[in-house]
């Protein structure tokens, strides 16, 4: 079947169609050994060889979605130069070439999409399809009903104005306070800074859903393949609601990685 390059070099993770069609008339796409500049340049990815950069690439025939938990101490890359814990440790077994959606901070932990689907990860990290990301936030001391109204007015950070789309006082834990917002931008550190700007340092972040996937029943370390269903509501933006609770307690929050 015969599909327009650009959406071919999406699905399979490359770029956005847009960097895609930037990297066709820059000359750096190839088929058959071709320079393929022409935007509307139509490919049978089962069957012509394309080359980014001269790099192979492999039309992903069948895309997978995975929701890790990831551990706190772990970064959301699949290498480190400093030889720190990655995703890749929690990924064994995957056979197909994955990458992560948007980043969690290495002290973070909680749900992480990782999938080979270019086309899926663009639409939910871009702003306009306003992906929810639910956090549970740790947070010092005891925030105030006026404090929390702030963050729910919107605080005024270096990079710009940051409101949530919900903020909650949870359960209080005790010297520290839990704390639910909802955000719809993949800033990054904006949770920690948006607690900081109300005197309500983080002391543990854990990110309970991310586009209505959530990681209920799972330990640090679990991982589970979307099924198709949830992949559609992924793409027409109607994810379910994940059912939000604590995080499991800081003795049994890094474990082996095993597979589900």
């Amino acid at each position: 079947m015969q599909e327009r390059l650009q959406k071919v070099l999406s699905r399979a993770g490359v770029a956005s169609r847009r960097k895609a069609e930037e990297l066709m008339l820059a000359g750096k796409v190839t088929v058959n050994g071709k320079k393929a500049t022409e935007l509307g340049t139509k490919v049978d990815a089962a069957r012509d060889e394309i080359r980014v950069n001269g790099a192979l690439v492999a039309d992903i025939a069948e895309r997978v979605t995975f929701v890790l938990f990831k551990p706190a101490g772990c970064v959301t890359t699949l290498s480190d130069p400093e030889g720190r814990s990655t995703i890749a440790d929690y990924l064994k077994g995957v056979s197909e070439r994955v990458f992560p959606v948007g980043r969690l901070d290495y002290d973070a932990e909680g749900a992480l999409l990782v999938t080979n689907d270019g086309e899926l990860a663009n639409r939910l990290m871009h702003p306009k399809f306003g992906a929810r990301r639910t956090y549970l936030a740790k947070v010092k001391g005891e925030p105030t009903d006026g404090e929390l109204a702030k963050l729910r007015a919107g605080v005024r950070l270096d990079d710009g104005l940051a409101r949530p789309l919900e903020v909650e006082r949870m359960e209080k834990a005790e010297k520290n306070t839990w704390v639910r917002l909802v955000l719809s931008e993949g800033r990054p550190h904006l949770v920690k800074r948006l607690c900081e700007a109300i005197g309500h340092p983080v002391v543990r972040l854990f990110r309970a859903s991310y586009a209505g996937i959530g990681v209920e029943g799972m330990m640090p370390g679990e991982r589970r393949e979307l099924s198709r269903a949830e992949v559609r509501g992924l793409y027409a933006g109607r994810g379910p609601e994940a059912r939000v609770q604590l995080p499991p307690r800081r003795d049994a929050r890094r474990r082996a990685p095993r597979r589900r």
